[in-house]
């Protein structure tokens, strides 16, 4: 579904574009008009300022409940091809956009799944946050009839900067399968408070040991031990095998060699 189609999404023409009215600035008022009017604003509240936003318009969160409908009324789901390691901004500026200008009933969900994993080196923990799609932004909004886009969205989603085209052809975005909606929301509700280990290495698999006292023995994973980062290799010394603990990041694959 994410793979880049040969056709991409096209929206309304420059002359639309030339056509959207032009604000003029004001002359500016004499120096007594402008003190009466600083006397009058200081006596008004502020505005309040737009709170950052994550995962919705109203500020939900990335991480989904449980109970979230795949898809809400009249909406659907559609993948947006935005800049290498942009994605969070993307998000962030689209949901402040849409509440600004009201577009809440058009747009609903923005999501950009992340995943946190957990590694260790040197005895040292470092928690690494990993997008699970790279290059991709999952927003949920309305169509016009005619499958396209509306104009003030298009707009909108068009002059962030950092956004592409969204996956789709003939000049219509294509709406994400029930399959890949699942999977995609399935990996937004996954908890973030712990962090997941990942190891690199499989029991049996042929390894060669780049640093310590053992440096350039091979030898061949034994045992796995996430919570520590430590995989257990056994080496032929002298002619019999021994258990070596190591730091995960000490061993590399054989066959990178």
């Amino acid at each position: 579904m994410i793979e880049d189609p040969k056709d991409e999404t096209t929206g309304p023409t420059e002359t639309e574009e030339a056509s959207r009215p032009v604000e003029v600035t004001a002359p500016e008022a004499p120096a007594e008009s402008q003190s009466e009017d600083s006397a009058k604003d200081a006596s008004e509240p502020a505005k309040p300022e737009v709170a950052p936003l994550d995962g919705t318009p109203d500020g939900k969160t990335d991480v989904l409940d449980a109970d979230e409908p795949i898809r809400q009324g009249g909406m659907d789901w559609f993948v947006l091809r935005v800049a290498s390691n942009k994605e969070k901004s993307v998000q962030q500026t689209l949901l402040r956009k849409i509440q600004i200008e009201g577009m809440t009933h058009l747009v609903g969900r923005i999501l950009v799944p992340t995943e946190k994993t957990k590694t260790i080196k040197g005895g040292k923990m470092k928690v690494t946050e990993t997008k699970l799609y790279p290059g991709y932004v999952f927003v949920e909004m309305q169509l016009e009839d005619d499958g396209r886009i509306p104009q003030d969205v298009f707009f909108l989603i068009k002059e962030t900067t950092g956004v592409g085209d969204f996956v789709g052809t003939a000049g219509r975005p294509t709406p994400m399968a029930g399959h890949e909606i699942e999977k995609m929301l399935l990996d937004s509700r996954k908890p973030e408070d712990e962090p997941v280990i990942k190891m690199t290495f499989e029991k049996g698999e042929p390894v060669v040991i780049k640093e310590g006292p053992f440096a350039n023995y091979e030898g061949t994973v034994d045992e796995l031990f996430p919570e520590k980062g430590q995989v257990r290799v056994l080496v032929t010394i002298f002619g019999r095998q021994a258990p070596v603990d190591l730091e995960e990041w000490q061993i590399s694959k054989a066959d990178e060699d």
